[in-house]
């Protein structure tokens, strides 16, 4: 019975999680919504960046913006700079690995574009290094972290900090906002 008890405490904790941050975090996913929804309608491009599972979350988004997310609609100009294998080693290679993503922003980035910045732990140096570049080319950023990233706040145009530093409960409240902010991208598209 007592592995239940951990899949039962792994649901509670989510549920728990999942209610401090509605009651913190609906403004900043607003503002986050609106500004992908700025993005589409000005014919611009949104990049998406994470290490590890924040990695497979910024390639998920962009597969919903590509395809679509629930409804049939044209699809969306963006880019996920964690799937470009080749340059990724390269300039890991020949570079360093916190260049992976700034230096994607650096070529294929420009004003009005938005960069989805995704980090539990707020303190990925790429992922840092990519919010740097995209505030240098004039892109709006968002940022989608834990409570230990809140101090990203003056280097971003929103983050959202789920109020956790359990990665876990972290990574499942991010996937809900990215989808929330497809939803209500689709929402105002058609």
């Amino acid at each position: 019975m007592q592995n239940m008890e951990v899949i039962v405490a792994a649901f509670g904790r989510n549920s728990d999680v999942l209610k401090r941050s509605t009651e913190v975090i609906l403004p900043d996913v607003q503002k986050a919504a609106e500004i992908l929804l700025g993005v589409v309608q000005t014919d611009k491009t949104m990049f998406a960046c994470g290490n590890g599972g924040s990695a497979a979350d910024a390639a998920h988004l962009v597969g919903e913006w590509l395809c679509r997310y629930k409804n049939d609609r044209r699809p969306l100009r963006a880019i996920a700079l964690v799937s470009e294998l080749a340059a990724i080693t390269a300039i890991a290679n020949d570079y360093s690995y916190e260049e992976i993503f700034a230096r994607q922003l650096k070529a294929l980035g420009s004003a009005g574009d938005a960069l989805v910045a995704i980090t539990t732990s707020g303190k990925s140096l790429n992922v840092i290094a990519a919010i740097e570049e995209a505030r240098r080319k004039k892109l709006k950023v968002i940022v989608l972290t834990g409570k230990n990233g809140a101090s990203l706040r003056d280097r971003a145009d929103v983050v959202v900090v789920i109020p956790t530093d359990e990665t876990a409960r972290i990574q499942e409240m991010h996937k809900i906002i990215l989808h929330a902010m497809c939803e209500f991208v689709d929402a105002n598209l058609i």
